[in-house]
């Protein structure tokens, strides 16, 4: 916290600091054994009639009335990274876009509008990736209509905690009633650990997805467009542990010049807790480093404490969070 030479707490932050990202300092309501003060880090995305709104890391909005503030100030931009590859959100953002293609697109401006008969929000929604190319208004009530136009909800993806990321939108979008569904989390983490976490012995790849691995992909009945679409990417491959009659673990992994993704990393519930999850993502990343990647980018929910356990033990951290917000359920227009 900011503090004066005369050793008193300063609030050092005005309305003019929308968009940066701050920590302040607050007096809490309650009274009893609380603690006295409240610290907040993250985003300012407003500062309206006396209130305050943080959009923290991981897109929690915290509304802070502007008497209770103790002490403020610009925070940097983006805490530095302990571990892990080096990448911006930007980046991240287009390899994790060409590794699941909709099978249709349109470009807003700078937003793309992604389509794929709704297999998936992530195939089904729009990246803005900057400016739409005209006022927000106008730009939301284009994406409704294209939407709806073939039947589908209208999604914004949206990401949050990085730097080069969208708190900003995401207030504007919760003001106009968005709601947001989903979200979720991309991790990050060197490759060659990836590899050398086990032998991988009886993990079979694939260039494509066939019936026995569909059968255990979590997604039944898989269309002829979802099929598109799980093929979609630079290099795929699909890995597959066989069972007796199902297999016991798949996975896919897309190769994209530098980058490694895993999906769809499934394992027979009878079957779990035998490392086969690992055996996969160890296949899939050794062929992976032939083909030169040497990072790894994956996508976890925050409610699948087994993942991320997983995950964190091949040297995974968190890059940032990633929200699909909905279009507003009334049929009128965007305010």
């Amino acid at each position: 916290m900011e503090i004066s030479a005369a050793g008193r707490l300063e609030v050092r932050i005005t309305a003019a600091d929308v968009g940066k990202r701050v920590s302040v300092r607050r007096l809490n309501d309650a009274g009893g054994a609380a603690e006295k003060f409240t610290d907040t880090v993250g985003v300012l995305t407003s500062w309206d009639d006396g209130v305050l709104l943080i959009t923290r890391k991981s897109g929690e909005c915290i509304r802070i009335p502007e008497s209770s503030l103790v002490a403020g100030k610009v925070a940097p931009s983006a805490p530095a990274r302990r571990r892990g590859p080096a990448a911006s959100y930007e980046e991240l953002a287009q390899v994790a876009s060409r590794a699941w293609r909709p099978v249709e697109s349109e470009w807003l401006g700078e937003w793309e509008l992604r389509a794929a008969g709704g297999f998936t929000r992530r195939a089904n929604s729009v990246l803005p990736l900057g400016e739409p190319g005209m006022p927000l208004d106008e730009a939301l009530t284009a994406v409704r209509r294209w939407y709806g136009e073939r039947g589908l909800p209208a999604y914004v993806q949206t990401a949050t905690g990085a730097e080069g990321t969208q708190e900003l939108l995401c207030a504007e979008l919760e003001r106009r009633d968005w709601v947001r569904e989903v979200t979720a989390e991309v991790w990050t983490g060197g490759l060659a650990p990836v590899a050398d976490r086990a032998e991988g012995a009886g993990v079979v790849l694939s260039r494509q997805a066939d019936e026995a691995w569909l059968s255990r992909y979590q997604r039944k009945g898989v269309s002829d467009v979802a099929l598109r679409v799980l093929g979609s990417g630079p290099s795929v491959w699909f890995a597959t542990v066989p069972g007796p009659d199902a297999p016991a673990a798949v996975g896919r992994c897309v190769v994209d010049g530098r980058w490694a993704s895993f999906a769809a990393v499934e394992v027979d519930p009878a079957q779990r807790r035998r490392g086969l999850a690992t055996a996969v993502m160890a296949a899939l990343a050794r062929r992976a480093l032939d083909e030169g990647a040497s990072a790894a980018w994956l996508q976890v929910e925050a409610d699948n404490p087994a993942a991320r356990a997983l995950y964190t033990g091949m040297g995974f951290a968190a890059h940032h969070a990633y929200h699909h917000y909905r279009e507003p359920a009334d049929a009128g227009t965007d305010r």
